[in-house]
């Protein structure tokens, strides 16, 4: 085993077979965090962005918080209802996208599928750079250096993740289940206190919050639909992730669709009671929450300024301090968490990105390599993928989260609108031809459903166009097309492929003669060998081929082949510029317009080594000749290997290492004790 297959076996485990996929399926228990992570993560950030944009206008708008709040929770429960029916409908893993390519057709299924993975794109950067902003507000030291952590922290979680999806469902579950226990706890004892009398304002509630400019004086009616618009499309990031459970259903254990179901319903409970719970204790406690980038809007009751350097923690961070100030253990317990679920979020993406990529790949709308399982049975390529291009948006944007933000939510909404019409047509499709009057109600309330979950998506996607489009959302839909015309390009690609490979008669025609050559260097053992080979062959013309560089060293191997007195004759090619590739290549060309319809065939004698260092230093000029004759028509390329001595002890060390007892081995049946209790490999 080789330095490069060890530190493979290390990052990721030992391999797992095909039989064992089922090994890999999750129980609701962990499939809960592992594709619900995203959607109650934003628990951490959407009530700030409502607050942030109901401040434009003063504290006073802050009366709106929790009414946003729930037309968010209606939002999303409707959302919730809907993908319950899509989930029992289409239970293979494709989501929305299975949903608008088989209802809406192919180009409706191409947007929903480009909507997606930018999204997931999106959801890692978003919430990975989130991360890394709390994590340089509590380690100094990583300030100025937040894109730097975050992009060390989408490469541990893909490695992670390349572990298997059970594997990283499990390392996931604990940080998961902790956020819920510390926000439900935190809201849950900060209701006792408020019931009780004694619950304490947040430490921004004596500060006054100036409006901005522009938005001085009493709001008009149309002022306060465009502000609570905003807050409202802003808190809609709080449905992101909803959607990756149908792209998931494979992955849990049978029954799968009732399983994914119930998991949704779950799902949008817990995210519900915690978004709304947050927003209430929040507005209680007076908090008073600005964009950071604003904070000079903010000032004392006196009228005063900030202090230079005030630091505006986030809403989450000013309830636990405030209900927790008598047990600073709570405060940092839930500080904590939430600073390691918006990491953990990402690993919604994670697991949804690959499996969209897979299903996209075998329709012939990205590379089939996206479409491959990996030494643990996980989409290895898909993986790698999506960690590279949230890697390069996060360096591109330094891990602002601000800047990120406003590009979010927009792909999602276009794949819930669509997925819904989709729906639609499905319902109504099959109530044409179901005659069972059961089945005919289920499918009226189902369809019921999915008609208003559209007109609450198509409502939310209209005020997300016109709330953000100018703040950065246009840069979503120019990636969008891009990933649009890339997939229709690829898809044209593949059919185009497919029509020139079809096999017709012509395909059985022989070739009217074989000319081969055999490329020669040197009269050694690999020369001979080669030419052996190439005989057996029995071409119609053989001959070997010798590029003239050195006139000494070309006499040299003339007077050798005669004193052999070999059966091949020897053509000799002048290289005047001292090439050896492109004499060869010319020569084999013109061998084939000579004979249109007859075959080349170039043998290449070449070493096998044992290091890769000896690689380096052998086989170059075949591998750069083999490189061009590719593209000639009519030629083929066959390697005749030499194993040198090296490759020999390679395969002795494969050999030893095989039979070598490894840790686990005996647990696993793979080695059997002899008569003196010895371990033997078997």
């Amino acid at each position: 085993m080789g330095i490069g297959d060890v530190s493979k076996r290390v990052l990721l485990g030992r391999k797992l077979r095909s039989s064992q996929l089922g090994e890999t399926l999750l129980p609701k228990r962990i499939a809960l965090p592992v594709f619900a992570s995203d959607a109650l993560s934003s628990v951490a950030y959407a009530p700030d962005e409502i607050f942030i944009m109901l401040a434009v206008a003063g504290a006073s708008a802050y009366a709106w918080s929790w009414k946003i709040g729930l037309l968010v929770a209606l939002v999303m429960l409707t959302v919730v209802a809907s993908y319950r029916q899509t989930v029992h409908a289409y239970p293979s893993g494709g989501g929305d996208y299975e949903v608008a390519t088989v209802n809406l057709g192919r180009n409706a299924g191409i947007t929903v599928g480009s909507a997606l993975l930018v999204d997931y794109v999106l959801t890692v950067a978003v919430s990975i750079s989130s991360a890394s902003q709390y994590a340089a507000g509590a380690i100094p030291a990583l300030v100025g250096h937040e894109a730097t952590a975050a992009v060390v922290a989408v490469a541990l979680l893909a490695a992670v993740n390349l572990r298997g999806v059970r594997e990283s469902g499990t390392f996931f579950a604990v940080p998961t289940y902790l956020f819920m226990l510390a926000i439900l706890g935190m809201c849950g004892y900060g209701v006792m206190r408020l019931l009780a009398g004694d619950l304490p304002e947040a430490e921004s509630a004596d500060l006054v919050i100036e409006p901005a400019a522009g938005w001085e004086g009493p709001l008009g009616q149309v002022a306060l639909f465009f502000l609570l618009a905003r807050a409202f499309s802003s808190g809609c990031a709080a449905l992101t992730g909803v959607e990756a459970i149908s792209n998931g259903v494979p992955a849990f254990r049978k029954p799968k669709s009732t399983n994914a179901a119930t998991t949704l319903l779950l799902l949008g409970l817990i995210a519900i009671s915690m978004m709304m719970s947050v927003i209430v204790l929040a507005k209680q406690m007076s908090i008073r929450y600005v964009d950071p980038h604003e904070l000079d809007r903010l000032r004392t009751a006196g009228g005063d300024a900030l202090p230079e350097g005030y630091e505006q923690h986030p809403v989450i961070s000013q309830i636990a301090a405030g209900v927790f100030d008598h047990f600073p253990p709570g405060f940092y317990f839930v500080v904590t968490v939430t600073g390691v679920i918006l990491v953990l979020a990402a690993n919604t993406a994670f697991n949804g990105f690959p499996v969209l990529g897979s299903i996209l790949a075998q329709d012939g709308l990205a590379p089939r390599s996206l479409g491959s399982r990996g030494d643990r049975l996980a989409y290895s390529n898909g993986i790698v993928f999506l960690a590279v291009l949230s890697m390069l948006l996060i360096w591109i944007f330094d891990a602002e989260t601000t800047k990120l933000i406003q590009l979010y939510i927009v792909g999602v909404f276009v794949s819930f609108n669509l997925s819904q019409l989709g729906m639609i047509r499905h319902w109504t499709r099959h109530l044409r031809t179901e005659r069972d009057p059961a089945a005919r109600r289920k499918m009226v309330r189902s369809r019921a459903i999915n008609t208003f979950g559209l007109t609450l998506t198509a409502v939310v996607l209209a005020v997300v166009l016109l709330t953000k489009f100018i703040a950065g959302a246009w840069i979503t839909i120019i990636a969008m097309l891009v990933f649009f015309l890339v997939m229709r390009a690829i898809g044209k690609h593949y059919e185009e492929v497919e029509l020139e490979l079809a096999a017709d008669e012509q395909d059985k025609v022989m070739p009217t003669r074989v000319h081969a050559i055999v490329l020669t260097s040197k009269l050694h053992k690999p020369t001979l060998r080669a030419l052996a080979f190439a005989k057996a062959t029995r071409p119609n013309v053989l001959e070997a081929v010798y590029v003239d560089i050195d006139s000494r060293a070309t006499n040299q191997m003339l007077r050798e082949w005669d004193e052999r007195r070999l059966d091949v004759p020897l053509k000799v090619l002048h290289s005047p510029y001292r090439e050896v590739v492109r004499p060869i290549v010319d020569y084999a060309l013109e061998i084939r317009r000579a004979n249109p319809r007859g075959v080349v065939a170039v043998f290449i004698p070449e070493y096998v080594v044992g290091r890769w260092w000896e690689q380096l230093l052998h086989n170059q000029t075949a591998l750069r000749l083999k490189g061009r004759l590719l593209f000639a028509p009519g030629v083929m390329v066959t390697s005749v290997p030499y194993q040198l001595e090296s490759s020999q002890a390679a395969r002795d060390r494969r050999r030893r290492d095989d039979h070598r007892v490894k840790a686990g081995d005996l647990r696993r049946g793979r080695v059997v004790r002899d008569d003196d209790q010895n371990q033997v490999g078997r």
